[in-house]
């Protein structure tokens, strides 16, 4: 049994992990690379195989950064299933779509600047007719059920809390070349107990043999999120009183509707003014649908929330409007009275957000406010740390908004809740492999699971890095 890291090692984005068992090729998550447009523009079109050698998908959650590759796969020759849950099946429809769509704007951008040179032009990394090529290849399966895929591979998906269908990855393999049965867990991205809308993450208590497991915030601590909802009532306060709005970018898909959730929350109990909210991303439109489909997945919060309200949606109330078209979009820049404005993308490197930014970043009365990590080379990461200067559409502005950051809705455990999650296993891997995270997070994770938990051989893999078990 082989393991090749060709994503996500010693880095948080693109997630792509390639076993090689009983004669089949498995991917665990196909995600696009994100961050500097130029590095993660090459990184994502060099593949790292053909696909039609690979003979299964198995992906863990939704987001781009675990899924966005699969139309590329598929484009390449990938013709096996791709298994998941049924949510993520749901979600990977529309922000798969919404991928493709930003990759022939972004082809766009780029082909005019080298057409201006004289340099050859760029293909988009994939089209909608790939998406909906590669929608035809997937599978959906509920949590706790396990299933025959491969030769010697049996599959169970358990609940990773992380977003809406979100799941840790359990293989149990009858290994024929070794002649010993292994159970390899993919933790996925590991959710926060206590957070609204979704259940907790389910710890895989029987533990494995092999963990992969995700690092992106093991070197720190999140406050509770109780006191991240005080903090975004009170940013919410003043930024009203001194009659300015808040933008808020926001990843479409779990953050946007956590934050909804919240909104609704403190405006049902009069805390937060009365001042119109609006949720300008389409993308972000079409998730919630998504996430009213499937009330399975809600926790007992949620599920109190809306039988006290008499069954309304906790996604939808008076104050809070789901813009639909571009016209409607571009009013919200002739808005003269504050408001709260959440738009994608959450790292503001595309999206409608920008246009809010351009127009409302150089006035101190308006308020930034990120509740997501903002990869490095990003404009997110520019506003975080604070730069005077930052461009947007190819213009300087002064960065004189105040910008706030709250980590607490964060959909990532932190140091406490990974070790947890990790010490929760009766039996400890022989191997663990630690990714999605900067490296300092990362080795940071396998040193504490090694010392804290007693862990063996906890390794942090370079790109492209192949293990043997």
């Amino acid at each position: 049994m082989k393991i090749t890291f060709h994503g996500a090692a010693r880095t948080v984005t693109g997630s792509q992990h390639l076993l090689e068992v009983n004669g089949s090729r498995i991917m665990l998550d196909c995600g696009l690379f994100q961050g500097k447009r130029k590095e993660a523009f090459e990184l994502n079109r060099q593949g790292f195989c053909d696909g039609a050698s690979i003979d299964a998908v198995v992906l863990s959650h939704a987001h781009i950064d675990h899924s966005g590759n699969l139309p590329s796969l598929v484009k390449n020759g990938f013709r096996g299933d791709i298994i998941c849950s049924s949510a993520t099946r749901d979600l990977c429809a529309a922000m798969l779509m919404d991928s493709a769509y930003l990759q022939e704007k972004d082809v766009e951008y780029v082909n005019r600047r080298r057409k201006r040179q004289g340099k050859n032009l760029f293909d988009p990394l994939y089209s909608k007719e790939d998406v909906i090529t590669a929608m035809e290849q997937f599978i959906g399966m509920s949590y706790n059920r396990k299933r025959h895929i491969l030769p010697g591979v049996e599959l169970t998906l358990l609940d990773a809390g992380h977003m809406l269908g979100s799941a840790h990855i359990v293989l149990d393999i009858a290994d024929e070349e070794k002649q010993q049965n292994v159970r390899l867990v993919f933790s996925g991205d590991i959710g926060r107990p206590g957070i609204p809308i979704i259940r907790d993450p389910v710890p895989v208590s029987e533990g494995g043999d092999v963990l992969i497991m995700e690092s992106t915030y093991a070197n720190r601590s999140h406050p509770p999120y109780p006191e991240s909802e005080k903090d975004l009532e009170r940013i919410i306060n003043q930024t009203y009183k001194q009659g300015g709005s808040i933008l808020i970018p926001a990843f479409a898909v779990g953050r946007t509707q956590q934050i909804v959730y919240a909104l609704h929350r403190l405006y049902k109990e009069g805390d937060i003014p009365d001042m119109p909210i609006y949720v300008d991303s389409p993308l972000a439109t079409k998730a919630t649908d998504i996430f009213r489909l499937h009330p399975e997945t809600y926790d007992e919060e949620i599920k109190d929330f809306m039988l006290q309200d008499n069954y309304s949606d906790p996604f939808g109330f008076e104050n809070l409007r789901y813009t639909q078209t571009v016209q409607d979009s571009k009013k919200l820049n002739f808005l003269r009275e504050p408001a709260i404005i959440i738009s994608a993308s959450g790292m503001m490197e595309g999206g409608r957000i920008l246009h809010h930014l351009r127009n409302r970043i150089d006035d101190a009365r308006n308020t930034i406010l990120i509740t997501g990590w903002q990869a490095p080379n990003t404009l997110g990461r520019r506003i975080v740390e604070r730069q005077p200067k930052v461009r947007i559409f190819g213009e300087v502005f002064s960065l004189k908004a105040k910008v706030e950051v709250i980590t607490g809705f964060s959909g990532h455990a932190d140091r406490e809740g990974l070790l947890g999650w990790a010490g929760a296993m009766q039996k400890k891997p022989r191997h663990t492999f630690i990714v999605h995270g900067e490296e300092e997070a990362a080795l940071s994770l396998a040193d504490q699971l090694q010392t804290v938990h007693g862990f063996v051989h906890a390794e942090v893999p370079e790109m492209h890095q192949t293990f043997e078990i």
